[in-house]
């Protein structure tokens, strides 16, 4: 049966217009079809798996766009990275989060440790000058020359402005690398600052904001121009396009109009561009995503609601109590109404009574002063609600979300500490340690490393490296000689005394090396052994009893000090 006052429209054949639901689905009316697991969706069974469904209730407006990996990016490259800056300068947490990031990835001191092939070398050359000595040898002369011209020089000539040191020139392009997703730099040549009580080497970085990578004029991408990155036919970049200086710099409006083509190498294969991202996707050629754009909303959002708990608690603290007085709004109004003003003025006769006698009645006992109410007041206060509570279990939640999203276990985000114990600790750090060390990895491989080897290029032409007769040129045996492992900041220790003792089981069961151990900590192993020894020398020449930590040392100890030595030699018991 049909309803008899049901309304229906008619179309220009004189018959009722069918509803839009009667044209839909069956799923789309909300009726369950199929499902994917036993069969598929819609009215002909639909895709197989539910990730493709176009009719249900969660997913027939999800529909996004299908973009290339460059167009995913570099057309709201800016936007994406100005909220971002934004939200890292204005925002404690995510300000704390980079900072968190970059003590751990590049803190005070990141420096390569000398590693070069010399088993490469020797069997292209068949030198068999070059040999594990001989890397010894040449890995120590290098790494003093690097130290002398990244960190000591106090005249910071490595760097191209002289504002930083080579720790400090990594610290800030991985900060750009986080939050901007790019990190840029030109290796450039100033032989002009090479002479006495100046530079020793020619070479020095200069660091280069992202933002003035981009295409010529701001075009769009084409085949060969992605972003500013100009590529050949497989998609390697072969020049990149920068603005002389930043579109934002009013004072320089013509520079920030004009761009420069900067080859990314020289024909020798010396690099002249350095430009480091992580590339989520093949065929992607500029970053701009950094780690807060999968978790910006969510942080944003838990921003505003800080704000807003903030201010709600302020106004409670405000308005902490009031003072009721017997007339009612109606008494009020008609007060007010009075064209002749006998009600007003018995209203302000009311308050000026109240006025004389709050003046007059000025009672204390003590110090505490005693409140007396007019007739007919009472004293009235505003609970306080704010924060709810809730608040802080929200405010965590949104906090594990962002911690996941950027890769830092959520203590680290909040440096809250104080609801786990030893294991979940460790366990989290562990955790974030493996990303913290990728990142580093992939930074210095990406980024410190060609810098390097445009540094050490200009030392074999400068130092008398020790190099056997017959060497082949740097050139020629780039790598092998260019060879390093990069260190940085240390894990720590969350319970020293065990994990020491695991350190010491893992060596004496072949697990582990003292290498692999010093790097876990941010030391070079041959510099602990070379300082154990000159201290122990010192123990023994000032004819001071040695430590328990001296161990067992043939050749170096007197007879009168052996049995201590033996005896400290035993594995310390677990506590």
């Amino acid at each position: 049966m049909t309803d008899k006052n049901e309304v229906k429209i008619l179309g220009a054949d004189g018959k009722p217009i069918p509803n839009k639901s009667d044209r839909l689905p069956a799923r789309a009316k909300g009726v369950r079809g199929p499902s994917a697991l036993n069969g598929g969706n819609g009215r002909f069974g639909g895709p197989a798996y539910d990730a493709a469904d176009i009719y249900g209730q969660h997913s027939a407006e999800w529909n996004p766009f299908l973009y290339s990996p460059d167009g995913a990016l570099n057309q709201f490259r800016d936007r994406i990275v100005s909220r971002a800056r934004d939200i890292s300068l204005n925002d404690g947490w995510a300000s704390g989060a980079v900072t968190r990031i970059l003590d751990n990835c590049i803190g005070a001191n990141l420096r390569p440790i000398p590693k070069p092939d010399h088993r490469f070398l020797a069997s292209v050359t068949g030198i068999k000058g070059f040999d594990h000595l001989w890397a010894k040898e040449y890995a120590r002369a290098v790494d003093a020359g690097f130290r002398s011209w990244a960190v000591t020089d106090h005249g910071h000539y490595c760097d191209a402005a002289r504002n930083n040191n080579f720790s400090q020139l990594m610290r800030i392009a991985f900060r750009h690398k986080l939050i901007d997703g790019d990190a840029l730099a030109l290796m450039v040549w100033l032989p002009e600052r090479v002479g006495l009580g100046r530079a020793r080497y020619a070479t020095a970085v200069q660091l280069i904001d992202p933002d003035r990578l981009s295409n010529p004029q701001l075009q769009f991408d084409q085949m060969a121009m992605r972003g500013g990155v100009e590529i050949d036919e497989f998609g390697s970049a072969v020049a990149y396009h920068i603005r002389k200086a930043h579109a934002g710099d009013w004072f320089s409006a013509a520079q920030s109009v004009t761009w420069e083509r900067v080859p990314r190498e020289t024909a020798w294969g010396r690099p002249i561009v350095i430009h480091d991202y992580d590339g989520d996707r093949a065929s992607q050629h500029r970053g701009g995503a950094g780690i807060f754009t999968p978790v910006m909303q969510r942080l944003k959002m838990l921003i505003k609601y800080d704000g807003v708990e903030l201010d709600s608690a302020i106004i409670n603290s405000i308005f902490a109590a009031y003072v009721e007085s017997p007339f009612d709004h109606e008494l009020v109004a008609d007060a007010l109404d009075d064209g002749q003003g006998a009600q007003l003025n018995g209203l302000n006769a009311y308050q000026d009574m109240r006025a004389k006698f709050h003046n007059a009645a000025n009672i204390s006992v003590g110090n505490s002063r005693v409140t007396l109410l007019a007739p007919g007041e009472k004293i009235g206060t505003v609970a306080s609600s704010r924060p709810t509570e809730n608040f802080a279990a929200f405010e965590n939640a949104v906090l594990r979300n962002v911690a996941s999203g950027i890769g830092l276990s959520a203590q680290q985000v909040s440096n809250d500490w104080s609801d786990v114990n030893y294991s979940s600790a460790r366990g989290a750090l562990l955790e974030a340690w493996k990303t913290l060390g990728r990142r580093r990895h992939d930074f210095a491989e990406g980024f410190a490393a060609p810098i390097r080897i445009g540094w050490l290029e200009e030392a074999h032409a400068v130092d008398d490296l020790p190099l056997p007769n017959g060497a082949p040129k740097f050139v020629e045996c780039r790598g092998a000689y260019a060879r390093a492992t990069w260190v940085g900041p240390g894990v720590g220790w969350v319970d020293p005394v065990a994990e020491s003792q695991g350190a010491i089981m893992r060596m004496d069961g072949a697990l582990s090396t003292l290498q692999d151990e010093c790097s876990q900590q941010g030391l070079d192993f041959e510099e602990v052994l070379e300082q154990r020894r000159y201290e122990l020398q010192l123990f023994d020449e000032y004819k001071i009893p040695r430590p328990e930590w001296a161990g067992e040392l043939v050749g170096l100890q007197s007879e009168d000090a052996k049995g201590g030595a033996q005896k400290a030699a035993k594995k310390p018991e677990a506590v």
